[in-house]
């Protein structure tokens, strides 16, 4: 009994950086509300632009990608490397918390969503998205957090030491990337300048998460993360 009780002990003492998912609590609280009350009166998010980009539902694929990306990043840097995973969350809970300050501040939504039952077409990835458009709304787009986070998985899995020398992990990551960025338009579940919007806030979040200025300061944050 005791040597399980300590077995569990250095579980939590091994992983105690975990406490950083504490956060979602936070986001996912403040979230559900913003859709909640964000619904008829927002500020519509639009360009002329849109309406050059044709809709596929073949985008599913990557758009529910993300889900796994996102995750799958995360959980490997939680595994093996403190000091990217305290940068990758940094990167990621900050932009994201940004985001809300800006959906908080000025309520935005789009009005690009197709109806699909007038394609005259129905199948599985039709189907999918269907489910999509009734669990989330039209709001709370512009940054668009599905655009920030794959950008920041990237960076993340980028700036790998242990990651950037595997060719293959880096070039999927960047084709993933840009296919889930190029789903959240054709799925006309954002509008491109959400996507914009969230190509900008990567680079803020990169000049203050991963810029190459700090790297002795970094050098010296591994190390004391190392003793921890």
């Amino acid at each position: 009994m005791d040597k399980h009780f300590q077995n569990i002990k250095n579980f939590f003492l091994k992983y105690k950086h975990g406490a950083i998912f504490s956060y979602f609590f936070i986001y996912m609280a403040w979230f559900t509300y913003l859709e909640k009350t964000v619904t008829t009166k927002f500020n519509p998010v639009y360009s002329r632009l849109d309406d050059l980009i044709p809709f596929n539902e073949l985008f599913i694929i990557p758009y529910l990608l993300w889900f796994i990306y996102i995750f799958i990043t995360v959980a490997y840097f939680f595994l093996t490397s403190k000091s990217d995973f305290y940068r990758c969350c940094a990167y990621l809970f900050i932009g994201m918390t940004i985001c809300l300050v800006i959906y908080t501040i000025w309520p935005n939504g789009h009005y690009l969503r197709v109806n699909l039952n007038t394609l005259g077409r129905s199948n599985l990835f039709i189907d999918l998205l269907a489910k999509i458009y009734h669990l989330d709304t039209a709001t709370n787009v512009f940054p668009s957090i599905h655009v920030f986070n794959s950008i920041g998985a990237f960076i993340a899995i980028h700036k790998s030491e242990k990651l950037k020398k595997v060719k293959w992990i880096q070039v999927s990551a960047f084709w993933l990337t840009v296919l889930i960025c190029m789903s959240t338009v054709f799925l006309k579940q954002h509008s491109i300048l959400d996507v914009f919007g969230g190509l900008a806030l990567s680079i803020l979040m990169y000049l203050i998460v991963y810029v190459p200025t700090w790297g002795k300061e970094t050098k010296k944050v591994e190390q004391q993360l190392s003793n921890i």
